[in-house]
């Protein structure tokens, strides 16, 4: 429901039924909340509180476009209104907004039994990947890796698209490329089951996709690893660059950008450890992508995210021509510029030449906090380069043996939700005299991980997560469950601030899980006191 203060406003759409009935509760404050009572205080601060004939002034906005303004709203000027609404030469002020001659795609619904153009399918599991440098990372994947797969499909194709839940949990997944219902047929599906929907490709550009199982797992999914890029190709429209040059890329480098988190309390404050492109800390300084002085190089832009904003810079390079979120349109499309601006989700397509001098032209993210934990590669220009013309966002994909490898020598292993490597060898440790440890839940884990008290420590539990509503899989809801040690002990399920206590009596080392979340675990490690 939208809510107009008709005094503060120039202009004013809403429909009879809603502004009536809000304009009605707020004059009775029925609830007596705390909203309802700035809202009105506002309007009788601006002499305009309305009464039940004086709702709502505007009438059968859907079928015309002329304003019909009640006498007693004395401070609302009809006829500026009616001007401005049908000022003809709107869309030459403002080349963002269409013309009204210009016809619209149509959504991407289809109906049932469609037949498509193209077939999906990606695998949702939780597992441990390795990112270079001597870390690996347990959390959830797609196709096995972070990032998930790259999905190329052309402008108006009916895409089959399959979610195939491998995993032990519930997962889902959010296709930002289809304008069309898919949280009803792709929202939490059990381990085990399969879903399938068809969508058509309307809009042409760079999206993001992610697992979205359902309420607060929703955003908890993508802080843990699972998102892919999927890029919708125009049909008939080429980008400005193709038409200038007469020919399409010499190289096409799909480049995704994102974050990983040591536990759930840093990936909901967007305190991120590491910072990458494509699965990989420096992957393409390690691997650099090589091109030949005057080839014409597109890259494909994706930050993901999940929190940081990206500046996306190449040393020495220039955008001949940028698109925003990746379309084709000319009313989306900038010449020249040295940073692409991404927030989370946001893409761009960044056409540009190699210049004759041959070296390395540095990309990264020009926020270089970041950049130093991980996003930065390298375009290494030679004369003679042999060239891989198509380099896409996946994630570096390992066998079983190469991840026992990968496992078995790490200098570091991470996780959000469960205890890492560096939570086993320095655990948190009570200081000297008090008798009580905190613990938070928060971000789908317990913070800190790993704790070391004496014994007969009182242990509170306190869940920081906030968000309880939706379907889904168990939305902020978590508890405490002793699973091995020398005591028993069991919360019942907490809820936003809610918090569990146990005392502990006997030494020993106790791992402890949330039943919902099976695979958020904590460890307590009792030692005694004159240790």
């Amino acid at each position: 429901m939208f809510i107009i203060l008709l005094s503060s406003v120039s202009s004013a759409i809403a429909c009879d039924y809603c502004q009536k009935g809000f304009a009605d509760k707020l004059i009775e404050n029925t609830s007596g909340s705390i909203h309802e009572a700035e809202l009105l205080s506002l309007m009788r601060a601006s002499g305009s509180t309305p009464n039940a004939s004086q709702a709502m002034p505007i009438t059968n906005t859907l079928q015309t476009n002329t304003l019909q303004v009640d006498k007693k709203v004395s401070k609302l000027d009809a006829d500026k209104l009616s001007e401005k609404s049908s000022d003809k030469n709107l869309d030459e002020k403002s080349p963002f907004l269409k013309s009204p001659k210009e016809t619209l795609p149509p959504t991407s619904y289809v109906e049932p039994g469609t037949k498509a153009d193209k077939k999906i399918t990606i695998t949702m599991t939780e597992g441990e990947t390795f990112i270079g440098n001597g870390v690996t990372y347990k959390g959830f994947l797609i196709d096995g890796k972070i990032p998930g797969p790259t999905l190329i499909v052309d402008e108006g194709d009916v895409v089959e698209f399959t979610v195939d839940n491998k995993g032990t949990v519930p997962h889902g997944v959010s296709i930002h490329a289809a304008y069309t219902q898919t949280s009803k047929y792709f929202g939490k599906i059990p381990p085990g089951e399969k879903r399938t929907h068809l969508f058509r490709s309307v809009y042409p550009g760079v999206y993001m996709y992610h697992c979205a199982p359902g309420g607060h797992a929703i955003p908890m999914h993508v802080l843990l690893g699972q998102y892919g890029m999927m890029v919708v190709r125009p049909k008939n429209e080429k980008y400005k660059m193709e038409e200038v040059l007469g020919k399409k890329p010499d190289v096409e480098l799909y480049l995704l950008q994102h974050e990983l988190y040591d536990s759930g309390k840093a990936a909901t404050e967007g305190n991120a450890l590491y910072t990458m492109f494509n699965g990989k800390l420096f992957r393409y300084v390690e691997s650099p992508v090589m091109v030949r002085p005057g080839d014409f190089v597109r890259i494909y832009f994706l930050n993901v995210g999940p929190n940081n904003i990206s500046t996306f810079h190449i040393v020495g390079i220039l955008w001949d021509y940028a698109y925003w979120q990746g379309s084709s349109r000319p009313e989306n499309t900038f010449i020249g510029g040295q940073t692409a601006l991404a927030g989370p989700s946001d893409s761009w397509i960044l056409d540009f030449r190699i210049p004759e001098d041959e070296g390395a032209y540095l990309m990264l993210t020009h926020a270089v906090g970041p950049a130093s934990r991980g996003a930065i590669g390298i375009l290494k220009a030679e004369k003679n380069a042999t060239r891989t013309p198509q380099i896409l966002a996946d994630g570096p994909s390992y066998t079983a043996e190469e991840m026992k490898s990968y496992i078995s020598k790490a200098a570091r292993r991470i996780s959000p939700h469960e205890p890492g490597s560096e939570q086993l060898k320095n655990p948190w440790r009570l200081p000297a005299g008090e008798t009580k440890a905190n613990v938070l839940i928060q971000g789908n884990s317990y913070y800190p991980s790993v704790i070391e008290v004496p014994v007969g420590t009182t242990v509170e539990w306190t869940n920081e997560d906030v968000f309880t509503f939706f379907d889904g899989e168990f939305a902020g809801i978590h508890n405490v469950v002793g699973i091995q040690g020398p005591d028993q002990y069991a919360s019942g399920m907490l809820g936003h601030a809610e918090k569990f206590s146990h005392t502990f009596t006997k030494v020993g080392e106790y791992t402890y899980m949330c039943t919902p979340h099976p695979y958020m675990r904590g460890i307590v490690r009792v030692v005694d006191k004159k240790i």
